[in-house]
């Protein structure tokens, strides 16, 4: 099962869960061995996941590959269907096992909604299948490689590993919508080089609707808005060390995806693989730059909620005001707070 899209897809899991763990680190001596253990627990875990994802879309393409990729282990004969059946099926139980001796809730949820969306997407029974509806197609790599990847690894290192209470970050809200606009580029952009053998089967991709060079223009105009978003958010964090690497990088990763763009030929399958692949570069090259997205000097967690005693209502105004969620304006709102203030709940210290 192994082939190149196999190891694109194994290295960004990797990266990406590496660079999701980081934004759970406060200080220096959350870098400890309990930090590597959680790292690997769940890229094990998530790798052996990936292999069926990747292996079982392989099992029901491989006629489509025959065209498209014809040298994957299967479309090229390699492997029997037999063994490809035995392998998907293996690393299936594997991923299951491990995310359930691991006794993490998070990770586990992870593996178990990846699972069930990878095998909508690919396995050709009724009302399944979703890979033949653009839209349904796009939604599910959408949910796993911008939802699930950022949100539920981080809660796993967050809640399981540093058994710290869940908190949704302000680097962690602007990872997934980034890394939302990036999956659907990469949902849109997978299709192109692959327009002869989805017309021939019948899989009703954007390209095939729309066409090459429409569906890559707007595959570039959707990053260049999310690089533009990005380099506003690195202009509005107070840290200078994370606003020149945050504006820096994304303008520099911008300019060299628009000069790029322009050279390809789009009549060229070559051209238009070797651009996608490059497009995963930049995919591996953001999240090298996430974990330096900071908004507050020293610390990176949304307050929570817990008890406290009376003593600690003087921090309370101060407290509100670096909480990532907007308080109301209302009076019903102001009054509620009020209410709260007065039973000596609080809000806990940003760390």
């Amino acid at each position: 099962m192994l082939s190149t899209g196999f190891h694109g897809h194994t290295q960004s899991l990797a990266l990406s869960i590496v660079s999701v763990s980081l934004l759970a680190v406060e200080k220096l001596s959350d870098l400890s061995p309990l930090f590597l253990t959680g790292v690997l627990e769940a890229i094990v875990a998530a790798l052996f996941m990936n292999i069926y994802i990747v292996g079982l879309n392989q099992l029901y393409d491989i006629e489509i590959d025959k065209i498209n990729k014809p040298y994957l282990p299967l479309a090229s004969g390699e492997y029997s269907f037999a063994t490809g059946v035995a392998i998907v099926s293996t690393f299936s139980i594997m991923s299951f096992w491990l995310g359930w001796v691991v006794r993490s809730w998070p990770l586990f949820w992870a593996l178990f909604v990846s699972f069930v969306l990878g095998t909508a997407y690919s396995i050709d029974l009724p009302l399944l299948r979703w890979k033949r509806f653009a839209v349904v197609a796009a939604m599910c790599i959408l949910a796993v490689r911008a939802v699930i990847v950022q949100i539920a690894f981080f809660l796993h290192m967050q809640t399981h590993v540093f058994q710290r209470p869940p908190v949704f970050s302000r680097p962690l809200i602007f990872a997934t919508a980034f890394m939302s606009f990036f999956s659907v580029v990469i949902a849109l952009f997978k299709d192109i080089p692959d327009i002869d053998g989805d017309k021939i089967f019948g899989i009703r991709s954007f390209t095939v609707r729309l066409g090459q060079e429409r569906v890559f223009w707007s595959c570039i105009s959707l990053l260049e808005v999310a690089y533009g978003v990005a380099v506003l958010v690195g202009v509005a964090s107070p840290s200078l060390w994370s606003k020149c690497l945050t504006v820096f990088g994304h303008v520099s990763l911008a300019l060299i995806l628009w000069i790029r763009a322009k050279s390809v030929d789009l009549k060229s399958k070559a051209a238009i693989t070797s651009f996608y692949m490059f497009i995963w570069k930049l995919f591996y090259a953001e999240y090298l730059l996430i974990p330096f997205v900071r908004y507050n000097t020293g610390t990176t967690n949304v307050p929570v909620f817990k008890t406290a005693s009376c003593t600690h209502k003087s921090n309370i105004v101060q407290q509100f005001e670096d909480t990532r969620i907007r308080l109301p304006t209302s009076k019903k709102g102001v009054i509620q707070i009020m209410i709260e203030l007065c039973s000596c709940t609080k809000i806990s210290q940003v760390i």
